[in-house]
């Protein structure tokens, strides 16, 4: 898939008009996206975050969770933190 926008740094929109949060952990990741990037959606089974989102180019992963839902209470602060 590729990136339709990226306006705000915590939302991505997917060409498919998927729209994913992104782990505030995680955006340094993708200051390298660029609208040709391809990127994976991957089911991701962990309790902070339901999918992530792969750059097969550097197989780099960014955790994320759809746009309309809020992290868990706390987690963001424990990943952060190393917890």
């Amino acid at each position: 898939m590729k990136i339709r926008t990226h306006a705000e740094s915590h939302i991505v929109e997917l060409d498919d008009g998927s729209q994913w949060k992104i782990f505030p952990g995680d955006l340094a990741t993708t200051l390298s996206w660029k609208p040709e990037t391809d990127l994976r959606l991957e089911p991701s089974g962990e309790r902070v975050n339901s999918h992530v989102l792969v750059n097969p180019a550097d197989q780099t992963r960014v955790r994320v969770i759809a746009a309309d839902e809020s992290w868990p209470d706390g987690a963001v602060k424990n990943a952060l933190r190393g917890g």
